[in-house]
């Protein structure tokens, strides 16, 4: 059905666009365009940085030059080269390792937010990144736990990334913190640990 716009409806019209009302709804239409290309920016973030297969390039792409990423398991990270040394060590130690997003995202204004989970099996070099202790070289254990993580862009770079990962289940299945075993089998660290 049609409806032809009288001359009523035609000064309601400008009324609101002089209102600043009409102004309003592009600066939202500007805003979900951003938010839109954000949630484009973080997806592939998560698919090449954490996901099974590492793209190193993804770093100098996309991540701002000073960049911070924060997790409770590590200490901070600044700076593209920097986290790219974090990688290459972590992956060096776990081979398998792989992240994936459990939800969609979700954006709001120059932020994004990804739940995730996701490990891997340390078969390869020793580690020390983890703020809680030191693997040695192939320990053979696997860690598998979930987390949220909060991402900021400006201009189409990531500048910062949060997490809030389950770093207790890690660390209990990594043998790092004691009482590794749950005692309840629903718990992911029975399962996993």
């Amino acid at each position: 059905m049609t409806r032809t716009l009288d001359r009523r409806g035609a000064l309601k019209m400008g009324l609101l666009t002089a209102m600043g009302f009409g102004a309003l709804s592009r600066h939202a239409e500007a805003s979900t365009d951003l938010q839109s290309k954000n949630k484009v920016v973080v997806e592939r973030w998560l698919t090449e940085f954490w996901g099974k297969t590492y793209n190193p390039d993804v770093v100098d792409e996309l991540a701002a030059p000073e960049m911070v990423l924060r997790y409770s398991l590590h200490r901070p990270r600044r700076g593209r080269e920097d986290i790219k040394m974090f990688m290459r060590g972590f992956r060096q130690a776990f081979p398998d390792l792989n992240f994936w997003g459990t939800a969609p995202l979700l954006a709001d204004g120059d932020r994004v937010i990804g739940q995730w989970e996701g490990g891997g099996t340390h078969t390869g070099l020793a580690f020390s990144d983890f703020l809680a202790g030191f693997l040695p070289t192939a320990s053979g254990k696997k860690i598998h736990f979930t987390g949220i993580t909060i991402l900021r862009l400006d201009s189409g770079r990531i500048v910062e990334e949060v997490g809030l990962d389950d770093g207790v289940t890690a660390l209990r299945q990594l043998g790092l913190l004691s009482n590794a075993q749950a005692e309840d089998d629903d718990d992911i660290c029975a399962q996993y640990c």
